[in-house]
């Protein structure tokens, strides 16, 4: 079910030094519930039909990058209590549904126990599984998603792809989808429309970049009537200048701190019940600074959830 997890070190000599190296332990199902947070590992690419391939790599980025993060926030004190059940294990060449199908039979196993996975992607259909079981599991179910793109295009060839989870959700019976740092220009009308058809609060980057705080207002207004949260946080959300490793990068997106800032605010909430990180590619980054960029994201998340 699980490969073996990655091998938590933390690389400074100082005894003060507490790093997420020094923290993260590996775990399993049955002791996961031991932790506050569990990361879940999910290098699979293989639904890309547009952008660039690459994101398999990237929970073993994460992870490395992570590791000799500091876990101290200064208003939130030090992260703790974080367990890595290792990645999924799937062959790959297989369709996009049985993968998501595959990765399914998982995360239900997952989301019945009590500790918060954290998902670490891995494309964007990998969204469809990780939330899937929560639609099942509670009475009502909202998503907030960072990123891009509204990832509600229509299947091709009758498979999905990573532009399809959200639709694949709604669709399903998803009863609130709020997106935060929508581009200008990157979505075709009849998605716009499909979107004002399900009456999904869509907050463009420029919006949210002009006022943080009043973007998460609106998106947290469109889960009032749900029980259970799932943030996703698709790394081309950041701009082109921030996050160059990524499947789609492009320019006119939110700079680190806004990203930062907005997931440590939604991870406040009492209902979330489940974070990923998707779409980062390490093959296609500069200088590491779009793997850098996203486990500070990671970090800044778990410091506001374990600040509740």
């Amino acid at each position: 079910m699980f490969t073996s997890s990655h091998t938590w070190t933390a690389p400074s000599t100082d005894p003060n030094d507490e790093q997420f190296g020094d923290i993260v332990e590996p775990t399993d199902l049955d002791g996961m519930d031991e932790y506050e947070c569990v990361i879940v590992g999910e290098p699979y690419d293989e639904a890309h039909i547009v952008g660039r391939p690459g994101a398999r790599r990237g929970p073993k980025a994460l992870r490395e990058a992570l590791e000799g993060t500091k876990t101290h926030h200064f208003e939130n004190g030090p992260v703790e209590s974080i367990g890595d059940l290792g990645d999924i294990a799937y062959p790959m060449g297989h369709t996009v549904l049985d993968a998501q199908s595959a990765f399914l039979e998982v995360t239900e196993r997952v989301h019945a126990r009590e500790a918060l996975p954290v998902f670490f992607g891995g494309d964007h259909s990998l969204a469809y599984p990780n939330v899937r079981p929560l639609l099942d599991r509670y009475d009502s179910v909202g998503v907030i998603n960072l990123d891009s793109h509204s990832d509600v295009r229509t299947f091709i060839d009758g498979q999905p792809h990573t532009g399809t989870p959200f639709r694949q959700l709604i669709e399903d019976g998803l009863d609130a989808y709020a997106q935060i740092g929508a581009r200008q220009f990157g979505l075709s009308s009849p998605y716009v429309e499909y979107l004002d058809e399900h009456g999904v609060e869509v907050i463009t980057a420029e919006e949210a970049s002009f006022d943080i705080d009043e973007s998460v207002r609106r998106a947290r207004a469109a889960m009032d009537d749900v029980e259970a949260i799932y943030v996703s946080f698709d790394v081309d959300v950041l701009d082109t200048s921030t996050a160059p490793g990524t499947s789609s990068s492009e320019p006119g997106g939110l700079r680190s701190l806004e990203v930062y800032r907005i997931l440590r605010l939604l991870a406040e909430d009492q209902r979330i019940t489940g974070f990923g990180v998707y779409e980062l590619s390490p093959m296609l980054d500069s200088n590491d600074v779009t793997v850098n960029t996203s486990a500070r994201g990671v970090a800044h998340f778990l410091s506001g959830y374990q600040s509740r």
